[in-house]
């Protein structure tokens, strides 16, 4: 079974700062998450509903594989220029741990 604990992150952008959001991410943030997270479950923005939010989605085996990638992803020299050149844009953050269900009846290939 594979990442059966997800980090669920939304952050809401300041109006009209999302391609800027996007861009700083990108070039600053990305590159560290994927040295000590890996590639994100998924990374979606709103389209329909409350605007102007990033949804992003990280994989952890267990919250003992949560707490040592993330404490290390945060003692990476380069994370601070990721959050001074970001601060501006966000307004609001939620973040929450989501644990998959196992049904029974769904084959493994839909899990």
């Amino acid at each position: 079974m594979s990442n059966p604990f997800i980090d669920h992150r939304i952050y809401t952008i300041k109006p009209r700062g999302m391609a800027e959001f996007i861009d700083i991410f990108d070039r600053l943030a990305m590159p560290i998450q994927l040295k000590y997270l890996g590639a994100p479950v998924g990374f979606y923005m709103s389209d329909i509903g409350a605007l102007n939010q990033v949804v992003h989605l990280w994989g952890y085996e267990s919250i003992a594989d949560y707490d040592q990638r993330r404490t290390a992803r945060d003692n990476d020299p380069e994370w601070p220029a990721y959050l001074q050149a970001s601060a501006h844009l966000i307004v609001a953050q939620e973040s929450r741990i989501i644990k998959r269900v196992e049904f029974k009846s769904l084959s493994p290939a839909v899990r």
